[in-house]
């Protein structure tokens, strides 16, 4: 990772937090009272059992320390992992496990005879000391005779003087004490002797001739071929890293050495669970700090970090940032913090770049705007500032490439840019051509510019128009001397308001079918949950993130009624409860038992009745050692994706099942209001757009609209101009017409009236409602079902009864029209139906089934016999 470099463009002001300035900042926060003491030492020695950094093997017992990245040492994980492949539980795991003690000191303690050198062997003496006991057991065994025996161990302590401490090992960062004249601890004595003793340092005598006086201890002589090759190896070795507990910040620089610790405590302290930070990858970035001589983790070169090290310290430069930037230093340097206005959106680390806007008076026209919403009105996601910085990295490239002096002079702009980029983005939309600017999703922007299309050169623009027009309103525009006519021609992005139709019945039945969903569950290798989402999907109606996001404690019965709750988190309704199928029910708790048992094999024991309460039903797999977190949405569509891909049906998405279960709930004989209440709406007009009636029974279509009675206007409102009852195909063909040439469809019925049939101008101004050649439909009851509720409103809010008994007067003619409306409906078996139908589409009178009708006078005379 580089240095943010700040953009060309203009006079900036220097940096306003030097080195000096974050070395005071981080000295300050690291002296707070909430600052675990051992965090702020060069050599940090963590606890064992500390809540974010323990080391220490979780069975009962074990002091050896964890394998980095797990919760049991190397020799527990490995039968944990057996264990669990024969379908054992962390309980059975527990029961079973052993303490073990490890094979080397962790930290070992001193000497039996030198208080200053630590002990190497078992029996707790030193290494010099260890090597003098086996000459003397040798010795005695060669003058006794007798192979097995030994000396009196006490007796040979007590004969015995200290050497003197030898210090710290001298190799540059190891905080351990050295075990043998030559100054080095027993793990880098080791690896110098298998580098081939570098310099070829060694005691001066022979150790077994050192005799030291037991008052005065003095030091061994160290003779050297070489000291300076010595000196260097010391310089250049590294630590020699082992999970004891320990992270050695020695030699390193002042500001990394800081920059690391306080982001280790701020790591520990977040309250939204992050990555395992095991301190043997800390301890390998501290490595690669001192190897490079890095001032700071910004001049680190990640390139050369271990993987794990790498994403560690990206993960502390995003928290570093939120120090080292005020929010004018992130302007100058061209990019955001939602986390400087207090916003952290879901998923999501608040970073927005812009230093992909090369013009200074664009990028901080964009800066100010974002900057502006999130201090206001801060919205839901970061979809809202995608946009508009979208629209300006297009904007910015064309003007780069296209204008007088790369567009960096605002005052030279004209309408007639505007208008060249305008018709730039359109010709890339028709034909297919990159994008000027790369993607703004980083996961997609590594391959570089994606194809244009329309609905994305629609976004664009209306991003850029809200932020000029905005720029305009606050008068920085005339600031800028920036031409209105660049303004205000780009246009107005038409983006098609499209919905998503309810599953066909192939399409239904093949997401339905047990061997396909056994499929679906079979690519959950894991077994997050997959197959009971989509399930749940179907069964529920809910939104995608209503599923996913559920807690454990999300179903239960209320007077023997299976329910399901959930938060309906983007219409503000919490903690809402709906009816559901008991099969789902069942599926639930089934989860339910497996989510329980995860969190056992994670902790050892069962949830608290609080936890229960905060455990997520589908626990996603990393970084989610408490079970909190819920599985993604991308994970959940890209797994829906890969099952519909081996499917011979059309291309579906699961939201689909979300129009589908209000389509159905329409056609059974649910209003907009219920809908809108089950499905968590924000109106009644969002129910109508995810409720789709395009009713396909041909009888039924046939039959309502064959069912006429008079309009509100005629003399004797509500009377039955025509029958239902069914007839013979000769009879039908004989009396048939064609609406579309004998009537005209009006708002709520037909009109009869043949000249306004004809073309004609309508003498009474379309005034259909108190016209007697209306006529009303069965397909229309629906409609003045809402007129009549209306109509009552209106009533029910008169400021006096007087006023209200006019207006129930006035409705009187429609209501008996209504009421003989159902009537008719009522007799011939069709009152249900009618009532399952929305409103008439305008396509709808294009179809043969609502355009054909039959004159009223001949059904009447059909039923009556006088028609041969």
């Amino acid at each position: 990772m580089t240095a943010l470099q700040l953009l060309p463009a203009g006079p900036v002001p220097a940096p306003t937090r030097t080195t000096g300035d974050r070395l005071e900042i981080l000295a300050t926060l690291m002296a707070a009272p909430d600052v675990e003491p051992f965090l702020r030492q060069d050599v940090i020695v963590v606890p064992p059992d500390h809540p974010a950094y323990g080391w220490l093997c979780l069975v009962p017992g074990c002091q050896c320390p964890q394998e980095p990245g797990h919760d049991y040492c190397f020799v527990h994980t490995k039968q944990w992992r057996h264990l669990r492949a024969a379908d054992k539980t962390i309980t059975d795991f527990l029961r079973a496990a052993e303490p073990l003690n490890p094979r080397a000191w962790v930290d070992p303690p001193p000497c039996l005879i030198c208080p200053e050198i630590p002990a190497w062997a078992g029996n707790g003496l030193c290494y010099l000391h260890a090597q003098r006991w086996l000459s003397a057991v040798g010795y005695h065994r060669r003058t006794t005779g007798k192979k097995d025996s030994h000396p009196d161990f006490d007796t040979w302590l007590a004969h015995q003087g200290p050497f003197a401490g030898f210090g710290t090992c001298k190799v540059l960062p190891c905080p351990d004490r050295a075990d043998n004249p030559v100054g080095l601890c027993r793990r880098h004595t080791t690896r110098y002797e298998r580098e081939g003793r570098p310099g070829g340092a060694a005691p001066a005598i022979k150790l077994w001739r050192w005799n030291q006086p037991t008052a005065t201890a003095t030091a061994i002589p160290v003779a050297y071929v070489n000291q300076a090759a010595f000196n260097h190896w010391c310089h250049q070795t590294p630590l020699a890293n082992r999970s004891c507990g320990k992270v050695s910040l020695i030699g390193l620089r002042p500001l990394v050495k800081s920059e690391i610790q306080w982001a280790m405590f701020h790591h520990a302290h977040q309250r939204a669970e992050g990555m395992r930070w095991p301190l043997v990858w800390i301890q390998y970035l501290a490595d690669q700090c001192r190897q490079q001589g890095a001032n700071s983790l910004v001049d680190l070169d990640l390139d050369r970090c271990r993987q794990h090290s790498r994403q560690i310290a990206g993960i502390m430069l995003r928290y570093l940032q939120l120090l080292y930037f005020t929010r004018q230093d992130t302007k100058d340097a061209g990019f955001i913090e939602t986390e400087h206005f207090g916003i952290r959106f879901r998923d999501d680390r608040g970073h927005f770049d812009l230093t992909g806007v090369s013009q200074r008076w664009l990028r901080d026209l964009l800066w100010e705007h974002i900057a502006t919403r999130l201090t206001t009105d801060p919205p839901r996601s970061r979809g809202v500032f995608d946009r508009p910085r979208r629209g300006c990295l297009e904007l910015s490239a064309y003007l780069e490439a296209q204008t007088p002096a790369g567009g960096h002079d605002p005052t030279v702009l004209t309408g007639a840019h505007m208008a060249d980029f305008v018709a730039d983005q359109r010709h890339r939309a028709q034909h297919g051509l990159p994008t000027l600017a790369l993607p703004a999703n980083r996961h997609t922007r590594k391959n570089g510019p994606i194809p244009a299309t329309k609905n994305q050169v629609a976004v664009n623009f209306n991003g850029l128009r809200q932020l000029l027009r905005d720029a305009m309103d606050t008068g920085e525009s005339d600031r800028l001397g920036l031409d209105r006519t660049f303004i205000v021609a780009i246009p107005f992005g038409r983006i098609p308001k499209k919905r998503r139709n309810p599953f066909p019945d192939d399409v239904a039945r093949a997401l339905a079918n047990d061997d396909n969903l056994t499929n679906l569950q079979n690519l959950d290798l894991d077994d997050r949950g997959l197959r009971d989402v989509w399930e749940a999907l179907v069964d529920t109606g809910r939104r995608c993130s209503e599923v996913l996001e559920v807690r454990l404690e999300c179903v239960g019965r209320l007077k023997g009624i299976p329910m399901f709750w959930h938060d309906q988190t983007k219409v503000g309704n919490f903690d809402e409860g709906i009816r559901i199928p008991e099969r789902l029910y069942q599926r639930i708790c089934e989860r339910q038992e497996k989510t329980i048992t995860r969190f056992i094999q994670r902790t050892g024991r069962p949830p608290t009745p609080r936890e229960r309460c905060e455990i997520a039903l589908f626990p996603r797999r990393p970084a989610n050692r408490h079970v909190r977190k819920s599985i993604s949405y991308p994970w959940f569509h890209k797994a829906f994706r890969a099952w519909v891909d081996t499917l011979d049906i059309a291309h579906c998405v699961p939201h689909q099942a979300r129009h589908t279960l209000a389509t159905n709930l329409l056609k059974a004989g649910a209003n907009l209001v219920h809908i809108k209440r089950y499905l968590g709406q924000v109106s009644e007009r969002m129910a109508e757009h995810y409720t789709h009636i395009a009713n396909t029974d041909p009888r039924l279509n046939d039959a309502l609209n064959a069912v006429w009675v008079t309009g509100p206007g005629s003399a004797a409102s509500g009377a039955i101009l025509s029958g239902g009852e069914p007839m013979s195909r000769e009879e039908a063909m004989a009396l048939s017409i064609d609406l579309t040439c004998r009537s005209t469809p009006a708002e709520g019925g037909f009109c009869t009236f043949q000249p306004v049939v004809n073309g004609d101008a309508c003498p009474w101004n379309l005034d259909c409602h108190n016209c007697d050649k209306f006529v009303l439909s069965g397909a229309d009851l629906v409609y003045w079902h809402r007129k009549r509720e209306h109509w009552r409103m209106l009533a029910e809010g008169a400021p006096d009864s007087a006023t209200a008994d006019y207006l129930h007067g006035l409705f009187e003619p429609t209501a008996r029209a209504i009421a003989g409306l159902e009537r008719a409906l009522e007799a011939v078996g069709l009152l249900d139906e009618a009532l399952a139908l929305d409103l008439r589409r305008p396509q709808d009178y294009f179809g043969r089934v609502w355009a054909t009708a039959f004159r009223a006078q001949e059904l009447a005379q059909a039923e009556a016999g006088e028609v041969a």
